[in-house]
């Protein structure tokens, strides 16, 4: 069963987003969407960490729910309104 949320998103352009997020009583990630492991050379120096995802979230589900215009900066002048 999916669990969605509404996401404000800016990539690859400015939208309301419809998600799904983890599901909070997995016994697997305890809501957390997986799991961080620590990797290391073969000479013991620290490699990066790799994630692994739980099968109980899918964060390629998506949907668009309503684009938004891009925010532009604005304008001010200093003459008087009348």
């Amino acid at each position: 069963m999916a669990r969605l949320r509404i996401q404000r998103t800016t990539w690859p352009r400015p939208a309301l987003i419809l998600t799904d997020t983890p599901r909070p009583t997995c016994p697997d990630c305890q809501g957390a969407g997986g799991h961080g492991y620590v990797t290391t050379s073969p000479t013991g120096e620290f490699d990066g960490i790799d994630y692994q995802g739980c099968h109980c979230w899918d964060p390629g589900r998506r949907w668009t729910l309503l684009p938004l215009p891009h925010r532009t900066r604005p304008t001010y002048s200093d003459e008087p309104p009348f």
